[in-house]
């Protein structure tokens, strides 16, 4: 592990970078990953660790099993690295995550107890499933439009009352857009009418972060409040305001929001660079952030850990 920042950030995957394999060589490797496994087994009721490692596809990819995974693993990355890396680790001076992968960075910075960290995930999936069950919807990321010309991209491809709009704003030139499954349908000619270089939709369950996620907030708001949060030990930059919290009560709030506000990403990363974050590390599975970062600020130092080296 060679990241050479002075102040990092510690950031995490969210849903669509799951694959199976994912956690296999932690778990081969570490110890601490097969004993995570284990108590996420005693918590969820089945067997992640099996799913993770062998599939198939099709059920992992189902967003009650991605969202554990993805916490599982990205928890189990994080303190494998720690312990490998314990002066990278003082170092860290902030957490962040995509979507899902924000309760992981509040998880690691002490907002949550790993056992109520997968327990609200597991519910979020549950909910986020349920509203993606009652309405044919989905996501595409779409590459080479900017925000102005996709918003209008997208109000091309709706039909009265049907919703479609901007969703992950990940980085330069790489937006998610998230809507009906009709709109959708609409979407590649029109983007590439426009300019787009590609539509590619993505592996969840429905339209995240929009109005069709009304349902779960509710539910998410009920299982926060059941929940013990603290004051995390790190700021954790919010997807919905793209600002840094410690504040338990803030996180709280904002995590219910988050489901159906849009994923402000390429802002949060651009707020860290403009506090002083001087390197990035992605915890977890796949290098789909360090992508992000490669386009926000192409300088900036960043390595992973979770997969095989």
């Amino acid at each position: 592990m060679s990241l050479d920042a002075a102040k990092p950030a510690i950031l995490f995957p969210g849903q669509g970078a799951q694959t199976p394999g994912m956690g296999t060589w932690l778990c081969a490797e570490y110890s601490i990953a097969n004993e995570l496994f284990g108590e996420a087994a005693d918590v969820l009721g089945y067997d992640l660790k099996s799913l993770c490692a062998d599939g198939p596809a099709e059920k992992l990819n189902e967003t009650v099993h991605s969202q554990p995974a993805l916490f599982v693993v990205g928890i189990a990355a994080a303190r494998v690295h720690d312990d490998l890396n314990p002066e990278l680790a003082k170092k860290i001076v902030a957490a962040a995550g995509l979507s899902l992968g924000e309760y992981t960075a509040v998880c690691y910075a002490g907002g949550v107890s790993f056992a109520d960290g997968l327990k609200l995930v597991q519910k979020r999936g549950e909910a986020m499933q349920a509203c993606a069950d009652a309405t044919e919807s989905g996501m595409a990321s779409v590459l080479g439009l900017d925000l102005e010309k996709l918003t209008a991209v997208c109000e091309e491809c709706r039909s009265g009352d049907e919703i479609l709009q901007p969703a992950n704003l990940l980085c330069p030139g790489n937006i998610a857009v998230s809507g009906h499954r009709s709109a959708l349908e609409r979407l590649e000619p029109v983007a590439s009418a426009a300019g787009a270089m590609k539509v590619v939709p993505l592996s969840v369950a429905g339209a995240f972060h929009t109005p069709i996620m009304d349902g779960a907030v509710e539910q998410l708001t009920r299982a926060l409040e059941e929940v013990e949060l603290s004051d995390t030990r790190i700021p954790v930059y919010s997807n919905v305001d793209a600002k840094p919290h410690t504040s338990a009560d803030e996180i709280r709030q904002l995590l219910a929001r988050q489901v159906v506000n849009p994923v402000r990403w390429d802002d949060s990363i651009n707020a860290m660079l403009g506090d002083g974050i001087d390197g990035f590390l992605e915890a977890g599975t796949g290098r789909v952030l360090r992508g992000t970062i490669k386009r926000i600020a192409r300088k900036t130092p960043t390595d992973g850990f979770g997969d095989q080296p």
